[in-house]
């Protein structure tokens, strides 16, 4: 489970809230994976996959344009850092789900905490601050 702390806090509401969402996304892939009463959790994993991709491309869209409001001169590379993201998730195999779908939600989930992490700590900051 991944909990939202003050540290990922950047004090631009509006992209504080789409964060915190992307927080709501990885933790129900951890219940997701923490629910033994589900055997097939294959269109489930579908969903919070297909609900990553759209909300993801919502957010960037939001987040590149506040940063060309600003002025933020490091948008390009940012953006990079975006699409990177939105390739990793679109090269997302469904059929290799079924191998073994628990270390399947576990390589996404590790993908997403580990990202979120970084890049708001980080890459984030960097505009944050700028503000």
């Amino acid at each position: 489970m991944i909990t939202w702390k003050e540290d990922f806090r950047l004090g631009i509401d509006e992209i504080d809230k789409q964060h915190k969402r992307l927080f709501d996304i990885a933790n129900e892939a951890y219940d997701l994976l923490k629910n033994e009463f589900a055997i097939d959790k294959y269109d489930h994993i579908v969903d919070i996959i297909k609900e990553l991709k759209d909300y993801t491309i919502y957010h960037f869209d939001y987040e590149e344009g506040y940063m060309k409001s600003i002025g933020f001169k490091k948008l390009l590379s940012h953006k990079v850092l975006h699409d990177d993201f939105k390739e990793k998730i679109n090269n997302i195999d469904l059929d290799k789900i079924d191998q073994n779908q628990d270390e399947y939600i576990k390589d996404i989930l590790n993908f997403l905490v580990d990202w979120i992490e970084k890049h708001i700590l980080k890459d984030d900051r960097l505009y944050a601050e700028k503000q």
